[in-house]
């Protein structure tokens, strides 16, 4: 089997997607895609109803999506409520003045807290602006992000989904999309991250969609009994 083969549907007439924040724009944009690409349909009635996954931009979101790097859904939960909980941890300036043993003391580990420490300093010289990915194309917020120092394509990607709301965006090297995607396909083998950057870009202009499909399509199968990605 040719796992790789790319859909032969065109998407000129594709109009691109609007902000994930509810199950129907979801499901809208999910009706685009299944269009697209019908290899996604018997994905697609196994996961179900796709919820929106947004939350808060700035400082306080990065800071979120650095805190759920390499843990499970419920270890990054259970760190973020101690560490949102400290006084000032959520407020760049003010973060500044926290000790690591306060932030390590909540859960995250020592490059955590430099990663989001570098972020803060960057906020607090004006070097990184959040608003300024809402103007931005999905390829050339990521660029503007990882050219700083802790934040790699998939802390990126993650945050443009999650808390900037870009609608095609899709974080290719998150194991989970891997294992999902290579099931959902019927490939051969896992896809390299290089492959599902290429697999990805037939979903355009609706990949940050393509990517919720993909996570819920995981968890349905991750919790189905005699079933293991």
């Amino acid at each position: 089997m040719n796992g790789l083969a790319q859909p032969g549907h065109s998407m000129g007439a594709i109009a691109p997607s609007r902000r994930l924040d509810s199950v129907s724009a979801i499901a809208t944009t999910l009706d685009r895609l299944v269009e697209i690409d019908p290899r996604l349909v018997p994905v697609r009635r196994v996961a179900g109803e796709v919820q929106p996954r947004l939350t808060e931009p700035g400082f306080a979101g990065m800071a979120k999506v650095i805190c759920g790097q390499q843990v499970s859904v419920a270890s990054a939960s259970a760190i973020w409520s101690r560490f949102a909980a400290l006084d000032g941890a959520l407020d760049p300036l003010r973060y500044l003045d926290l000790s690591e043993e306060a932030v390590r003391a909540a859960g995250f580990s020592g490059s955590k807290y430099r990663t989001v420490r570098a972020i803060a300093l960057a906020m607090a010289n004006g070097t990184l602006d959040f608003d300024h990915l809402e103007s931005l194309p999905a390829a050339e917020a990521v660029a503007y992000l990882v050219a700083h120092k802790g934040i790699g394509p998939w802390t990126a990607e993650v945050y443009l989904m999650f808390c900037a709301g870009h609608a095609d965006v899709f974080p290719a090297g998150d194991l989970a999309l891997l294992k999902a995607v290579a099931h959902g396909l019927g490939l051969d083998a896992r896809p390299t991250i290089k492959d599902m950057i290429g697999l990805a870009t037939a979903w355009a202009p609706h990949r940050s969609a393509a990517a919720l499909l993909f996570w819920r399509y995981f968890a349905v199968l991750r919790d189905k009994e005699g079933i293991a990605l």
